[in-house]
């Protein structure tokens, strides 16, 4: 007789502030997953870049020291904190590939410490205060879902969160909860005037991948101002990770400016009821989507 499967797990999300001390970022996330263990997580997401401060605040050529092989130094002491307590992980790393080639990445790490699969960040912004296209190379490896003892997770990075297609093809690859590991904030001068709906908007898109894609959604923020030099205006990142269901109600939800972990339990059953009420996944019209592949209009 097959044993039942069990079809439910405790994500969680790590939300934290970093400094300059690479090891120190290191050994506070190590902590962080070890307490989320004990609460009973299975499945740890830390935020986008954890190991530094935003860089990307400016173009230098000496952040690239900050990048690391795969498998490095990130993976091989997060494996150990994995295997020690029987949890996946998902770890952020700035990868170096070769030299001169850069990826904005995550390595899903297994309940037995190994690596199991990578994702790279697929979408590349370049907005004042987020140079990334200066560091990363665009992701290469298309969409993920990596298997779990009790489903599939999806991860996705930061600026991929505003992307419905991105959101649909991990889906259809098979993720039952898209991971967001997420390095967002305000431009402290546009906070007053935008910074609600800014934030809104973050919220609220993301969201709407969960309802259209019938999945859990958990995002993993940083906290806290940082600034790259102290005459320079920084970024205040706002917080507020959240993880929520396939309707797109927020089932646990961060602080704006606090180092806290949040978890919610991942029911794939609840994906089962919410789909077969809300069926969009049959209901797609695959023949008609071609025109999606291009730039815009008819061109």
């Amino acid at each position: 007789m097959q044993e039942n499967k069990s079809k439910k797990f405790t994500a969680a999300v790590v939300q934290m502030g970093m400094n300059k001390d690479t090891d120190e970022n290191l050994n506070k996330a190590k902590n962080f997953i070890e307490e989320a263990a004990k609460q009973g997580a299975e499945v740890i997401c830390l935020p986008e870049l954890f190991r530094s401060t935003y860089f990307c605040q400016t173009e230098h050529i000496t952040n690239f020291d900050l990048a690391e092989s795969i498998p490095g130094n990130s993976t091989e002491e997060i494996g150990k904190i994995a295997k020690k307590h029987k949890v996946a992980v998902v770890v952020p790393v700035f990868e170096k590939k070769a030299p001169g080639l850069y990826f904005n990445s995550v390595v899903f790490i297994d309940t037995n410490g190994e690596i199991k699969g990578k994702y790279r960040k697929m979408h590349i912004p370049d907005d004042p205060g987020f140079y990334e296209k200066f560091y990363f190379t665009p992701g290469d490896l298309g969409y993920k879902s990596f298997p779990v003892d009790s489903g599939n997770i999806g991860t996705l990075i930061c600026w991929d969160q505003w992307y419905p297609e991105a959101a649909r093809l991990t889906a259809l690859a098979g993720a039952g909860i898209i991971f967001y590991p997420t390095a967002i904030g305000w431009h402290p001068a546009e906070k007053s005037k935008h910074g609600k709906a800014q934030y809104e908007s973050w919220l609220t898109v993301q969201r709407g991948h969960a309802i259209a894609n019938g999945v859990y959604i958990a995002a993993a923020n940083r906290i806290g101002i940082e600034k790259v030099s102290e005459d320079s205006v920084g970024i205040e990142f706002w917080g507020q990770s959240f993880i929520c269901d396939p309707q797109g109600v927020v089932i646990a939800q961060a602080s704006s400016d606090k180092e806290e972990i949040i978890m919610a339990e991942i029911d794939l059953d609840r994906i089962e009821y919410i789909r077969r009420n809300w069926p969009f996944l049959r209901d797609r019209r695959i023949d008609s989507y071609g025109n999606i592949v291009q730039r815009y209009g008819d061109e």
